[in-house]
């Protein structure tokens, strides 16, 4: 009896061992095949990026096993601002900055550059102010403006130096250049409260940024800040306003898009490693359908006169206030075979709304890339057909942020994004307006705050190449032989410096 007792027990439990064996080798195959479907998964380490690597992951995991044991001080569950100064300090950001980067194809010309950018161009002559209670003016004349001035018009120039306190009248000024501010989530209560004060920006600085001077100055800059951020390429978006010079003459928008070419092609002469720039026109969707014909017409003569730097066609502004793409349905339809396009698409937290529905018309009118895409993680037929028809994502992490779509980045939809491998690009929309850097913000935020904890090197690689291959950048070989170089150099400096 006993020993029937005994040989039950040990075959009980080599029954049990086999069974928990078996469930843990379950386990173990189902984490492994997801891993499998990450983005960066196809890649394969050499022995030197393993070795960047092992210190990288290192510095990853040291920061989000902090914050998973002290969630209270983890940095990506708060508002931007409140962390965005203290990550620079972190050995890893200053790794990401160091990062060959690829091309930046999703940003807004006017707000690349901050604050204490664009208050130093109201130090240039001839510039006047009117101050209002809550609103300032500003333009470049050689006499006192004729427009209209509830206040009065006076010269930048007298009044600073005319306040009794310069660095407090330039600490005023800050406030119409940027979003940042203490109490975000308190002063920007709802999406549009905060688009009201972003859209107030553009419409602020415009008279002065359409200065044909400072907008030549500006891009320049522009560009060298994107290099100075590892940014090889730069894809930027324009609503191509009007610009004006000092004796008052003003340029329509095929010479403002001539301007831009005719700064790049100094900036390529000053620095020849840089590979150049395009440019997508994208004006306000907030319009009619006769507008829209307008801008096809524009968009026409762009291609014509300038086919080497024009790159395709876009609509934006709020999504959720703007004319849905629905409504132009037919007017893109007709020129479709004319340009690429690269739409503004799901910028918004509704469901089945128009601006949700802006995804379809993006699919249907074949866009190249669709801008955003934040509610896509809603939609499984639409993510299938982005793989399908491989539509590159242009996700911008901490503009989402800042604009209201999501508090907490580890809920970004580009955290699904990347688990199933789609074929996402990161971009920084405009990083001016919240003080972020052109592009290694959001890389470090993308890395840290929203990728598996697992995700690793070969994540960051294949968001760069990504960044290459979905560009409109011709010679793709001769940019991509060229990251190699760059990533090479790259990962032997981690190796020297961290290792």
């Amino acid at each position: 009896m006993w020993s029937y007792i005994v040989v039950s027990i040990c075959v009980t439990q080599v029954l049990t061992d086999k069974s928990f064996s078996k469930l843990i080798s379950e386990r173990e195959t189902l984490l492994k095949n997801e891993l499998k479907m990450m983005l960066g998964s196809d890649l394969v380490l050499s022995d030197s990026e393993q070795q960047a690597n092992d210190v990288i992951m290192k510095l990853k995991r040291r920061e989000l096993d902090y914050g998973f044991r002290n969630p209270q001080y983890f940095n990506f569950s708060k508002h931007f601002f409140e962390y965005k100064d203290d990550i620079k300090r972190s050995e890893l950001f200053q790794i990401v900055k160091a990062m060959p980067k690829g091309a930046v194809l999703h940003a807004h010309d006017t707000a690349i550059q901050n604050q204490d950018y664009v208050v130093s161009l109201t130090y240039w002559q001839d510039l006047y102010v009117c101050f209002l209670e809550d609103n300032i003016l500003f333009l470049f004349s050689k006499e006192k403006p004729n427009e209209k001035c509830p206040t009065q018009w006076q010269l930048m120039k007298d009044a600073r130096y005319s306040s009794g306190n310069v660095e407090k009248f330039d600490a005023h000024l800050k406030q119409y250049f940027t979003l940042v501010i203490d109490d975000p989530v308190q002063d920007y209560d709802n999406i549009n409260a905060v688009w009201s004060k972003f859209q107030h920006y553009f419409i602020a600085t415009s008279p002065l940024f359409c200065y044909k001077p400072i907008w030549e100055q500006y891009f320049y800059d522009a560009l060298k800040a994107f290099r100075n951020d590892n940014v090889m390429f730069v894809e930027i978006r324009s609503v191509l306003p009007q610009l004006y010079d000092i004796d008052g003459n003003v340029y329509d928008e095929l010479v403002t898009a001539q301007s831009y070419k005719k700064v790049l092609d100094k900036f390529l002469t000053d620095y020849p490693d840089f590979f150049g720039a395009k440019l997508i026109y994208a004006p306000l969707r907030s319009v009619d359908v006769k507008t829209v014909e307008e801008y096809i017409n524009i968009a026409r003569v762009l291609k014509k006169k300038l086919p080497d730097f024009f790159a395709g066609f876009d609509l934006v502004g709020q999504e959720d206030l703007g004319n849905p793409t629905s409504e132009f349905l037919m007017q893109l339809n007709d020129v479709s075979h004319e340009f690429n396009y690269f739409f503004h698409a799901g910028e918004t937290n509704w469901y089945g709304s128009s601006s949700d529905e802006n995804l379809v018309d993006a699919i249907v009118l074949n866009a190249k890339r669709i801008g955003h895409a934040f509610a896509l993680v809603k939609h499984p037929l639409l993510l299938e057909e982005v793989k399908k028809r491989n539509i590159a994502l242009e996700v911008n992490v901490i503009s989402n942020v800042v604009l209201k779509l999501v508090e907490d980045v580890r809920n970004h939809p580009l955290a699904t994004f990347l688990a199933q491998g789609l074929p996402v690009v990161i971009s920084s929309d405009d990083p001016g307006l919240w003080d972020a850097e052109p592009l290694t913000h959001d890389f470090y935020v993308t890395f840290v705050g929203v990728a598996s904890r697992h995700a690793d090197l070969r994540l960051l690689k294949k968001l760069a190449l990504n960044s290459l291959y979905y560009s409109t950048y011709k010679n793709k070989d001769k940019l991509v032989h060229e990251f190699d170089i760059r990533w090479a150099k790259f990962v032997h400096n981690v190796i020297r410096d961290y290792a």
